[in-house]
């Protein structure tokens, strides 16, 4: 059997185990190691040992736990209740307005942190049940929980877009300025849908009664200025100095985890038990996503090896003779369909890497390509059978909310995530005018070490070292 063929029959035997059940981490290593062994002898384990040292000291990953202790903290000091009760006081007007609120409070938390199980879970708990109690069609409200808990994804500071650039060697601050529009267009599309929905048919989502909607201003400012201005205001801060240069993504990352420290302290919210809570899950979160990444290096360090990104990029440059239109249209399908049985950290790690070596002779910019990824991604939480979004909240939901009724309300959400998708393709500006305008006519900051990491990524130029091991 022929190394490229040897290959293809690695990457079939994954998703086939995968597909088992078995864990992803650990499989990556053993098809690595073993289909490695086959082709390299001994030298395996040399590769094995280089990679995983090459992900424990890549930088870019250390921004990794520091954004998700920010997260868990800011969850675990009760900050989110507070700020979705002051976003429903000032939208108490609008048609729709718990579920906008609840849209509107996913995407502001989906910039402190980017667990998506965290935050579909927690508006699982507070959100979904005032809508329920409110009279919303339990679709509508499971559909706004679920895409608006997923945001994460997409919007800065996202795991997903470290994870691509440290998997693509590109730059963490161009993909943070590239998503930014897109990701809050995505929740403004969202919050029209739903605008749009309780006004066309109010009785999916009626108003809140006059008491709940008469609040005097001053009640109302206050809320907002004792929840809403201070969580933005670190926001602001964390993501500010990582766009305009001042920080890298890690320093923000710290100042933000100091920030979120600081505001459950003025909350009076923050407990020895609370903190150690948080920092047992962020380390247990990120030792998931370190080990995911150490399979996932070795995993297409030897498909590479064995030509198994030949095979690919034959297929889509020699015979298939696609467009650059088509080469994107047909990898987004492809990663939309991953998305049913796979996760995106595994997506982005795993398959995003086989497709990256073929960018230039489409002539795609890797960052476009990146920001189309992580907008695609937000359908694989969103898409039956495997949507996770729906069971986080199916597990927190009230026992007569039925798992079909919130599959049935993720789908409208897919269609707008689809629409978005085609919106980016035919105005890319969207993506690429934030980033080229911040970073292509001016110097930037300290940030601009941070740019890159070591040039390569998962690609397959780094392994004719390897007979010399």
């Amino acid at each position: 059997m022929s190394d490229p063929v040897l290959g293809m029959v690695m990457l079939g035997s994954f998703i086939f185990v995968i597909l088992l059940g078995f864990p992803v981490a650990f499989t990556l290593m053993a098809m690595g190691l073993g289909f490695g062994y086959l082709s390299l002898q001994e030298r395996v384990f040399d590769l094995f040992v280089q990679r995983t040292y090459a992900v424990m000291a890549n930088d870019v990953l250390i921004s990794v736990p520091l954004f998700i202790f920010m997260g868990y903290v800011i969850e675990r000091a009760n900050i989110l209740d507070r700020l979705f009760r002051s976003l429903q006081l000032a939208s108490g007007g609008l048609p729709g307005s718990l579920a906008i609120a609840t849209l509107a409070t996913c995407a502001l938390f989906a910039t402190a942190t980017g667990i998506v199980g965290a935050v579909v879970t927690l508006m699982g708990l507070l959100a979904f049940p005032a809508m329920l109690r409110a009279g919303y069609d339990p679709k509508l409200a499971a559909g706004v929980t679920c895409a608006g808990g997923c945001l994460g994804i997409l919007i800065p500071p996202s795991i997903m877009l470290i994870l691509y650039g440290a998997t693509a060697g590109e730059s963490v601050v161009r993909l943070y300025a590239a998503a930014f529009v897109p990701g809050v267009g995505l929740a403004m599309l969202y919050m029209l849908y739903v605008l749009g929905l309780s006004v066309l048919r109010p009785s999916m989502a009626p108003r809140l009664p006059p008491e709940e909607r008469n609040v005097p201003f001053l009640t109302v400012l206050g809320a907002l200025f004792t929840s809403f201005v201070p969580l933005a205001a670190l926001i602001m801060a964390v993501l500010g100095a990582i766009l305009f240069g001042l920080a890298t993504p890690s320093e923000a990352a710290a100042m933000g985890a100091l920030g979120a420290i600081l505001l459950a302290l003025l909350y009076r919210a923050l407990t020895l038990d609370k903190l150690k809570e948080s920092v047992f899950l962020t380390a247990r979160t990120t030792a998931m996503v370190c080990w995911l990444f150490v399979g996932a290096y070795i995993f297409t360090s030897v498909f590479g090896y064995l030509g198994g990104h030949h095979v690919v990029e034959q297929l889509f440059v020699e015979q298939l003779n696609l467009s650059p239109v088509m080469f994107l249209i047909l990898t987004q399908f492809i990663i939309f369909l991953l998305g049913w049985p796979l996760e995106w950290s595994e997506i982005v790690l795993i398959f995003v890497p086989i497709f990256l070596p073929l960018l230039p002779a489409f002539d795609v910019d890797p960052v476009f390509f990146g920001v189309l990824v992580a907008l695609n991604l937000q359908t694989s939480f969103l898409t039956p059978p495997v949507a996770m979004a729906a069971y986080y909240l199916k597990g927190v939901a009230p026992p007569q909310v039925r798992l079909s009724q919130v599959f049935a309300g993720c789908l409208p959400f897919v269609g707008i995530v689809i629409l978005a998708m085609a919106l980016l393709y035919i105005f890319p500006e969207l993506a690429t005018w934030l980033p080229s305008y911040l970073y292509d006519h001016r110097p930037t900051g300290p940030a601009e070490d941070f740019l890159r990491v070591p040039e390569g990524g998962f690609q397959v130029e780094d392994m004719p070292i390897l007979p010399s091991f």
